[in-house]
């Protein structure tokens, strides 16, 4: 799990690196020639999300918290090598998510390396979730972190 978890960290960072590239680079050289005169420029605003790449990632992401708190892990939703690796774990993280409390919201936030993103607000924490499914909707990959 922990390399799915740095990988899914690398990852997500992956588009703050690009956008800290962009913005560097739109900086005046003054080393070459004097200083031009610096313009407004309007802000852009990003695009708004695309649909995750499964239709029911978010209504299985949520079935799995829902279970995750009641101690109650639904493993059929899993495929076999990754229910194996949750219920490794189960001891440690059903009552971490316990902890987070009620669930407030969850939000697409993009897919990448063919897992869907999400941001979900607990009562008493803010976590970002990666979710995989495969085409018979059984989840191969699923991973949280606290949001950043």
């Amino acid at each position: 799990m922990k390399p799915l978890l740095l990988a899914a960290a690398v990852l997500l960072f992956a588009p703050a690196a690009a956008h800290a590239q962009v913005a560097a680079g739109a900086l005046p050289n003054t080393f070459d020639r004097p200083a031009m005169p610096v313009q407004a420029v309007e802000p852009v605003s990003p695009a708004p999300a695309a649909a995750p790449l499964n239709p029911a990632a978010e209504d299985t992401l949520r079935k799995v918290i829902a279970g995750a708190q009641t101690g109650a892990i639904d493993y059929t939703l899993m495929t076999d090598d990754l229910a194996e690796k949750v219920r490794e774990q189960e001891a440690t993280v059903t009552p971490l998510i316990q902890g987070f409390g009620v669930l407030v919201a969850v939000d697409f936030l993009g897919s990448q390396e063919g897992m869907d993103g999400f941001a979900v607000t607990f009562a008493e924490a803010a976590t970002e979730w990666m979710i995989a499914l495969n085409d018979e909707g059984k989840i191969t990959g699923l991973l949280f972190r606290p949001a950043e």
